[in-house]
């Protein structure tokens, strides 16, 4: 992998198997809830699946966070974009504040917001809710030059891990991944195309509502930076640093350091999906502590989910990011726990089971 450091080192040698024996005896008990076996479908899996993380027969749902990180582009050099670069301070200021399609969800699902600034180009007023670990204001045009150096991808990685290690030591036991950065989806569409071997026009989307001739810009610009930069569809971090961006590497980091620690996470979009494919990339095991929140209008999306093996909760028809699908599909997981912990069995409520 060259150049990893002791924190990612370290924390890739604690992401293990899940735990076969509690999945099996949540398996039999869904098989004698008073319900025909399998009848709740993905209910049934997920549950199991949160055993199998949790190493609990009956796993719990306490304290639930949304980690939102926020990182600027270079790429937005090339002047397709719709929204100005300062657009990703001020929503920044705006998850802060509680204004967000965030902070809505994430409140409906009794979630926390915990935002943190990887990488915003505009200077940020100091605020007790903001976590800053800014790599550097902003990723380098992408298209003329490497992104940023393979130092400073493990740097945002090793952010991502020591973020959701405060976390997990305050006891959260579900993790939702969201993201702000204009221009985001480009390093996304890059590295969902390196990692694929898909073309750049089959993962390339509209982003935040470009028209034809934008969406051929972009196109062509992401294009030009992989040509440009050789990314090794090998090696992760070397995808990271030529074409990727410092909020995707902290929300990977976020994912490796969740499934070190035996903790869930459900992954938005297009860009929490570009970090999935790097996390899984450093290593295939964390996808089995992945659920993909929702399926993204970003065409990339599905390509992603598909490459990683994941299957998406929700379909709804959203592209906004902040991790607003994460949220969502949240209370789908709680409600997941709650038929497993509370639904009564066969035996506890006298019902007569099928003739098998």
């Amino acid at each position: 992998m060259g150049n990893s450091s002791e924190l990612l080192s370290r924390t890739l040698d604690l992401i293990g198997p899940l735990d076969d024996s509690a999945a099996s005896k949540a398996r039999e008990r869904q098989d004698m809830l008073t319900k025909p076996q399998g009848s709740l479908g993905k209910l049934e899996e997920i549950s199991i699946q949160l055993a199998g993380i949790q190493r609990r027969s009956i796993p719990r749902i306490k304290d639930k966070a949304v980690i939102v990180m926020a990182g600027d582009h270079g790429i937005i050099e090339e002047k397709f974009h719709n929204w100005p670069q300062e657009v990703t301070a001020q929503m920044v200021l705006n998850f802060l504040h509680g204004g967000a399609a965030i902070n809505v969800l994430s409140k409906h699902v009794s979630a926390r917001v915990v935002v943190a600034d990887m990488g915003v180009a505009s200077p940020l007023p100091t605020n007790p809710g903001l976590i800053s670990r800014k790599i550097a204001p902003g990723t380098a045009n992408m298209a003329v030059a490497s992104a940023m150096s393979r130092a400073q991808a493990v740097q945002a990685i090793e952010a991502g891990i020591e973020i959701v290690n405060g976390e997990i030591g305050n006891g959260v036991d579900l993790v939702g991944t969201g993201d702000m950065g204009i221009g985001n989806t480009s390093p996304s569409a890059a590295i969902c195309s390196v990692v694929t071997g898909k073309s750049v026009s089959e993962v390339t989307g509209r982003g935040t509502g470009l028209n034809d001739q934008q969406l051929n810009r972009k196109i062509e610009a992401i294009q030009k930076a992989i040509r440009l930069n050789r990314p090794d569809p090998r090696d992760p971090i070397d995808i990271l640093a030529k074409v990727g961006g410092f909020e995707i590497a902290g929300l990977a980091g976020v994912m490796l350091g969740a499934a070190a620690g035996r903790v869930a996470v459900v992954i938005d979009g297009f860009i929490s999906g570009a970090a999935a494919l790097i996390a899984t990339g450093l290593c295939p095991q964390v996808k089995d502590y992945l659920f993909a929140g929702h399926l993204s209008v970003e065409p990339g999306h599905q390509i992603m989910l598909d490459h990683i093996g994941l299957t998406p909760l929700l379909c709804l028809d959203m592209r906004l990011g902040e991790g607003t699908g994460a949220a969502l599909a949240m209370s789908i997981i709680e409600g997941s726990l709650k038929v497993l912990a509370e639904m009564a069995t066969f035996a506890e409520a006298s019902v007569s089971e099928a003739n098998n």
